[in-house]
C-alpha cells in the first residue's frame, strides 16, 4: 500500500481528513478533552489551503460519510492512504474496540480495497501499538544516571523528529509507542516499574491524548504533503520537513523532561505542576530543535520502517 500523498487533489486531502476524524470518533468513547484537542488541532491549520475546520464540522453534522468519502477518493493511492491513516488512528491507544473494528471493515469494503493487503497492514499497526510494558528486572541505577537520562531523552526526541518526516504512515504511528517507552525507561531509572495504564494516564495528565496526537501527526503530514505538492521542488520539501520534525522532536523532549522531574520527585508533582512543566519544556524543546535538525535529517535516512517494532519494546 502506498503512503506518499504527492498527487492528491484538494478534494482527496479533505476527504482523507474526514475519514481520520470519523476514525477518531469511531469507538464512541472519546471524551470531551480529546474532542476539544482534535478541534484545536484542526483550528491550528486555519491558514492551510484545505479547510480542515469545515471538514470537522461536516463530520459532526452528519454531512460526511464513508460513502461520501468513497466518491471523493478517486485514486488508488488516496484510498490506500485514507485506510492506512484510519487504521493508525483507531489503534492509537493500543486497544482496538469492536466499533473501531467494524468501522475499518466498512471502510475497506466501501473503498473496495484488497482484504489480504489491508489485513497485513492492520496487523502491523496492532503489533506496533500494543507492545507490553511489563516488569523486566530490577531498576537500572547508574552513577551517571542524570547524564544517561539526558542522552536517552535527546536520542528519543531526534528519532521521533526523524519519524515524522519519513514518508510512511507506520513511522508516524510509532511516535506514541516510542514516547510511552521513553516514559517507561525514565521511570525505571528512578526505581519505578510502570504498566501501560499508568503511562497512558501520565500522558493524558500532561495533555497528550493518544488518539489526538496520532491524529495531529497525520494532519501535519497531510497538510505538509499538500504544501509540497503546491510548492513543488526543494522548497516545499524543506517546509514539510521543518514542520514535521519540530512537532515530533518537541513533544518527545518535553514529555521526557516532565517524566524525569515527576519520578525524580517521587511522583509528588500535582496535575497543575505537570501541565505547567510540560508547557515550559515544550517551549524549550522548540528552541533546541534547530540545533539538532541535521541529526534529525540524518536519522530519517537511516531508519527503516521494518526496524520500528524492535524500537518500541521497553527494554
Amino acid at each position: 500500500m502506498t503512503t506518499e500523498p504527492q498527487t492528491l487533489s484538494e478534494q482527496e486531502y479533505r476527504a482523507i481528513i474526514g475519514v481520520c476524524i470519523l476514525a477518531a470518533f469511531a469507538d464512541g468513547a472519546q471524551d470531551e478533552a480529546e474532542r476539544a484537542q482534535i478541534q484545536r488541532i484542526l483550528n491550528g491549520f486555519s491558514d492551510a489551503q484545505v479547510d480542515l475546520t469545515a471538514a470537522y464540522q461536516d463530520v459532526l453534522g452528519g454531512k460526511f460519510s464513508l460513502a461520501g468519502a468513497a466518491g471523493q477518493l478517486q485514486s488508488p493511492g488516496a484510498k490506500a492512504l485514507a485506510y492506512e491513516m484510519a487504521v493508525c488512528v483507531c489503534h492509537a491507544d493500543g486497544d482496538l474496540k469492536e466499533p473501531e473494528r467494524q468501522f475499518l471493515a466498512n471502510l475497506r469494503l466501501t473503498l473496495r480495497l484488497d482484504a489480504a493487503t489491508t489485513e497485513t497492514y492492520q496487523q502491523s499497526a496492532q503489533t506496533l501499538a500494543s507492545q507490553p510494558f511489563g516488569a523486566s528486572g530490577p531498576p537500572v541505577i547508574d552513577p551517571n544516571r542524570e547524564a544517561e537520562i539526558d542522552r536517552m531523552i535527546l536520542n528519543a526526541s531526534i528519532l521521533n523528529g526523524a519519524l515524522e518526516i519519513i514518508p510512511h504512515t507506520l513511522a508516524t504511528m510509532a511516535i506514541v509507542p516510542l514516547q510511552m517507552r521513553l516514559v517507561y525507561q525514565v521511570g525505571k531509572r528512578y526505581g519505578y516499574e510502570l504498566d501501560r495504564g499508568h503511562i497512558t494516564d501520565f500522558l493524558a495528565t500532561v495533555g497528550i491524548g493518544l488518539t489526538s496526537q496520532v491524529f495531529e501527526g497525520f494532519t501535519r503530514r497531510l497538510v505538509g504533503g499538500f504544501t509540497r505538492h503546491l510548492a513543488g521542488g526543494l522548497l516545499g520539501g524543506l517546509m514539510g520537513e521543518a514542520a514535521g520534525s519540530a512537532f515530533g522532536f518537541a513533544t518527545t523532549y518535553a514529555l521526557g523532561q516532565v517524566a524525569r522531574k515527576y519520578y525524580a520527585s517521587g511522583r509528588t508533582l500535582s496535575t497543575a505542576q505537570l501541565k505547567d512543566t510540560f508547557a515550559s519544556m515544550l517551549q524549550e524543546a522548540r528552541s533546541k530543535q534547530g540545533r539538532y535538525s541535521g541529526d534529525i535529517t540524518q536519522q530519517s535516512r537511516q531508519v527503516n520502517v521494518a526496524d520500528l517494532l524492535p524500537l518500541v519494546k521497553p527494554s
